[in-house]
Parts: structure tokens; sequence; C-alpha cells
């Protein structure tokens, strides 16, 4: 059984979007190509410190409400034959107007 690990990181990227969607992205100097949208969520960050209460989170926790899309892209090299085809969530903040690679699944 094969098992399938994540690498976390937090690295800033440029998007380009077609029809609000990411289309490609530049990581580390490199330029990917998205060929698919696997997966589309919102993540509201710690919702709950907006509560108050007893049930507060601890102060400098992120409450950012952030955008994850999970796409599978392939890296361009001078021969497009040539570069691999990753799975990656895209992370946009709101708050910020900033994006984000989060995650590489291996």
């Amino acid at each position: 059984m094969s098992t399938h690990a994540a690498r976390r990181y937090a690295d800033p990227i440029d998007v380009r979007r077609d029809a609000d969607v990411p289309a490609g992205f530049v990581w580390r100097g490199r330029r990917y190509t998205v060929r698919a949208v696997l997966a589309h969520w919102v993540e509201a960050g710690a919702w709950w410190r907006r509560l108050g209460g007893e049930g507060a989170a601890a102060p400098g926790l992120d409450d950012r409400e952030r955008e994850v899309w999970r796409v599978e892209a392939v890296g361009i090299r001078q021969a497009p034959a040539s570069g691999r085809t990753g799975i990656f969530d895209l992370c946009f903040d709101w708050s910020a107007g900033t994006w984000s690679l989060v995650r590489a699944h291996d």
C-alpha cells in the first residue's frame, strides 16, 4: 500500500487566473500551468475567537478568511513534456490580498 504525504509551505506565489479560477502560478522562480482544479474551499480561521466568552481562543490565533484551491499542475520547462505534474494547495488570503502555496502533495 502506498502512502501519500504532503509537505507544508508558506511560500508567496504569483497566480494567473482565468474566469476567477487559478490557471497558472510561479513558485520559487518556476512556472506551473494548472491542468485541473481538484477542490475549492474557504477556511474561516479561528472563527470561534470572535464569539468571546469562555470559548474564546488565545490571542495571536489566525482568524483571517482564506480561499484554498487544490490543483493539479505541471511545471513548465524548455520542453513541455519534461515538466513534472503535482498536486498543490494554493491559498488566497482575503485580508492581505496575497497568494501563497501552502501544501505540495506527493
